[in-house]
């Protein structure tokens, strides 16, 4: 990326007319370029504000370098003016909140439980409250908690809006939309002060009067650092945001820094590569260097700053854990940055980059990641998991290479590399796609296929021929071409624009909210895979989250249910995932997608019944977390934009790929096969620039290529002589076994893999074994259990780690950094769903296939 287009991806935007204008800059350089080779040498400096002089750096007398250097001065006085104002100002903010923070412990302890009066407007008015019947006092308190009486007074503490829904707010639309962020601090004089005892004096009444009986007493608690009453969490919640935001404005300041910096050493390299200059190290050793911003002495200072806030941080929110902090205050200093490259600059520097808006939705891939905890360290080597799960399959790869398991021996080195990739894929200790990229190589190198006649060993050259003939077939053809739909869909904002207006229709009950986004999520991963449908879906109940009440179970509830239907959504069509895309290949005949969506649709549709059934028996998210009557949820706006010819065109283009692979077996005689129809959509959209060849780049390889290394392991498979010596293990296991008991055995084995490692991992393992079964059965019903294998695969989906949408759903927290989902959610209502899934598929699945002839 150039520096121009890198400068606007990491720079603050409020700040973007602050930073060093390097484009201007660059601009005045090709002019000074021009000026060198003009013949006279006087035609350009009319516009280079040449009547500016200034003291040229170790004496140069160059004529750019006089017109150069000012400009220069000039950018970095701009610079040094702005960030000593805004140190000044965050200093001056630091120094505030550490005298809160000081304020807040003064008082002590017990004041958090006292039924004293502090305001002192009267003794005997306060004991006369207290005698009175418990409605009045309920009115009484629902009127000193009206928005007139507490939100209109300026307060250094801006009470939270979910902690006020909690407690029974009541406010009208104008007072809502006036009122502060929570975040926000109003720091004033002696009136504000005031006005903060008495705020914080009756909400350390209310927190007393609706504490429930679990709330921390001062026997259990030492400070409100600790506390779990409700008046302690409004104090933690604000105190954890304003602390947040003054980290990230530090650190955003230190950046700055360091972006301005390289931006000088940038603009002066380019200065004297173009006018054969020699002004880079003299500049920046001696003025740049020298400036406030950039000494180690502004470093040390707001190095300090944010030590200071870890510290604030780790007393007010982490129970004095400096690691905690750090780590909780770095991940939201990234979610800033990765916003802010995703949101704010997405369109500019697509326009720069390609004329039109871009992607940039790798933005999170130049942040850094914490390096992987070390099992054991000895000296500079670092014995993480890692490497010890590489270390023990490569033990065990090395050790079946040298003992004879099988007797043919090509079906045992195969074997050895089955077991070999099985234990990486299962451990993760390489990416998966390079694990796949191990199996061509292995199965040449080790002369793993064979001749299909002569049953001798292959050449390498021959056997290279052949792995990459079948690693490149129509099925990989047709996952690309479900990511250029998938992309086209993305790019034109047509999912977007039909999730919402399909979920404006949903109300405000929680029930049908909930039941409209597992709709829409299982819709929405058949076309744009579930990697991408839970991210869209997370992204757009971000507002509804918001505005719950603080505990409401509809949060965890919704979150789950969203995760658990694009687990669904991975069997409804056969582009939704890789493993679909796998059995397709092993079906014999192929499936064409009518048959497909005759089964699976039904099917998930079923299921998401059912999973809906069990979250709202699970969670009854209706109801408030006070017990008193039901939460309403927020209506989503659908987005007023008609639709442009560009979004009609994708829109076309992509039902008619879609009904011609419905049909595809009626066309073999046009086609030949659904991988030439993929290519109708890449064709449409890149032929007629609404992809671009950035888009392309950007397509999941990943993805493809751990498919076509589960194709080239498969072939191997049989072509070693691999599957012939499992053919007669198989047949005796099956038996005498009717076909629906070989199913019932199959699916909990199915489901138990597919939940505990990847789903495309568990297809590659199971769907060859599951074709052979299918083989060893009367009426070779091998077309059904591949597909029914496929099907269970999507429904593994009772871990955290059981698919990519359960592990986005249980990375979603809430504002004070706690995460929605535990381990809890998932066995309690991950792994019952798992088992419905399973039981549909089973069942009703079984029938379907029957009747359609599978």
């Amino acid at each position: 990326m150039k520096f121009s287009s890198s400068l606007k991806f990491n720079a603050v935007a409020e700040w973007w007319d602050e930073y060093i204008a390097y484009d201007t800059l660059k601009k005045t350089i090709y002019q000074l370029e021009k000026q060198q080779q003009a013949p006279n040498g006087v035609d350009v400096y009319s516009d280079l504000e040449a009547n500016e002089t200034s003291a040229l750096v170790g004496g140069s007398t160059s004529a750019t370098d006089g017109i150069f250097v000012p400009l220069l001065d000039r950018e970095l006085k701009k610079i040094n003016l702005f960030y000593e104002s805004q140190e000044e100002e965050l200093n001056r903010e630091l120094e505030e909140l550490e005298a809160l923070v000081h304020r807040q412990e003064a008082g002590g302890f017990d004041e958090y439980y006292a039924d004293e009066d502090d305001d002192r407007d009267s003794d005997e008015d306060s004991v006369s409250r207290s005698r009175e019947p418990p409605a009045n006092r309920r009115r009484r308190a629902s009127a000193a908690r009206s928005p007139r009486n507490v939100s209109s007074q300026p307060s250094e503490f801006a009470i939270p809006e979910e902690p006020r829904r909690e407690r029974g707010y009541s406010m009208s639309s104008d007072e809502n939309n006036g009122e502060m962020e929570a975040s926000t601090v109003t720091l004033g004089g002696t009136a504000t002060k005031r006005a903060l005892g008495r705020i914080a004096t009756r909400v350390r009444k209310m927190s007393l009067s609706e504490s429930t009986p679990s709330a921390t007493s001062p026997t259990e608690a030492t400070s409100i650092w600790n506390a779990h009453t409700n008046f302690a969490y409004d104090t933690r919640l604000l105190f954890k945001r304003r602390i947040t935001t003054l980290y990230v404005a530090f650190t955003s300041l230190r950046s700055y820094v360091e972006v301005n910096y390289s931006g000088f050493r940038k603009i002066l390299k380019k200065y004297d590569k173009i006018t054969y200059n020699s002004l880079k190290d003299r500049y920046v050793h001696d003025v740049v260097e020298l400036a406030y911003p950039f000494t180690a002495q502004a470093k040390d200072k707001i190095n300090e700053r944010i030590a200071r806030l870890t510290d604030l941080y780790a007393k007010c929110c982490t129970h004095g854990d400096i690691h905690i902090a750090k780590q909780q205050l770095k991940l939201h200093q990234r979610e800033k940055v990765a916003w802010e490259r995703d949101t704010v600059w997405r369109q500019m520097i697509g326009r720069e980059r390609r004329g039109e808006a871009g992607d940039a939705s790798k933005a999170g891939a130049t942040l850094v990641h914490e390096p992987e905890p070390a099992l054991l360290i000895l000296g500079r080597f670092r014995l993480t998991k890692r490497i010890l799960w590489l270390l023990l399959s490569l033990a065990i790869f090395l050790t079946m290479l040298n003992v004879q398991i099988v007797s043919v021996d090509e079906a045992n080195r195969c074997l050895a590399i089955l077991v070999f990739c099985t234990v990486l894929w299962a451990s993760e200790a390489i990416p998966l796609f390079v694990t796949s990229l191990l199996v061509p190589l292995l199965v040449v190198c080790l002369r793993v296929i064979r001749n299909s006649e002569s049953q001798a060993g292959l050449s390498a050259p021959d056997a290279t021929k052949y792995i990459f003939s079948v690693m490149f077939s129509p099925t990989i053809m047709l996952l690309i071409g479900g990511f250029t739909i998938s992309s086209g869909l993305s790019k034109t904002n047509i999912d977007r624009v039909l999730i919402t207006r399909v979920l404006s229709l949903a109300g405000s009950k929680p029930r049908t909210v909930l039941l409209a986004f597992m709709c829409v999520s299982c819709f929405a991963s058949m076309w744009i895979s579930n990697v991408a449908a839970p991210t869209l879906c997370f992204t757009l109940i971000k507002p509804i989250l918001r505005t719950l009440p603080p505990k409401s179970a509809f949060a965890p509830c919704l979150i789950l249910g969203i995760a658990l239907a694009a687990n669904i959504g991975g069997q409804s069509s056969p582009i939704s995932s890789p493993q679909n895309l796998i059995a397709l290949q092993e079906m014999d005949p192929a499936l064409d997608w009518g048959k497909w969506f005759a089964v699976a649709l039904p099917v998930s549709a079923i299921s998401i019944l059912l999973i809906w059934g069990l979250l709202l028996a699970s969670y009854r998210p209706a109801r408030s977390p006070d017990g008193e009557g039901d939460i309403e949820i927020r209506t989503i706006r659908p987005t007023q934009e008609p639709f442009t010819g560009k979004q009609y065109w994708v829109t076309f283009v992509c039902l008619v790929t879609i009904a011609l692979w419905c049909v595809a077996h009626s066309l073999e005689s046009v086609f030949g096969d659904m991988g030439v129809i993929a290519l109708i959509p890449i064709i449409a959209f890149f032929g007629t620039g609404i992809l671009k060849k950035d888009d392309f780049e950007q397509f999941a390889w990943t993805i493809v290529f751990l498919a076509m290394g589960g194709i080239a392991l498969g072939k191997s498979v049989v072509s070693s002589g691999l599957l012939e010596v499992w053919d007669g293990l198989i047949r005796d296991m099956v038996d005498g076994f009717s076909l629906y008991t070989v199913v019932l055995i199959l699916s909990p084995v199915v489901l138990v893999i597919s939940t505990f490692i990847s789903h495309t991992i568990a297809s590659v393992l199971l769907v060859p074994i599951a074709a052979e079964v299918g083989s060893s059965l009367e009426g070779n019903p091998k077309n059904l259990l591949i597909f029914i294998t496929a099907l269970i695969c999507s429904a593994g989906m009772g871990m955290p780690v059981s698919g990519f949408p359960n592990q986005t759903a249980a990375q979603q927290e809430n504002d004070l950094g706690e995460l929605y989902l535990t381990n809890v959610d998932f066995l309690k209502n991950g792994v019952p769903a798992s088992i419905l899934a399973t039981l549909v598929v089973s069942t009703l699945g079984f029938v379907l296939m029957k009747v359609v002839g599978v």
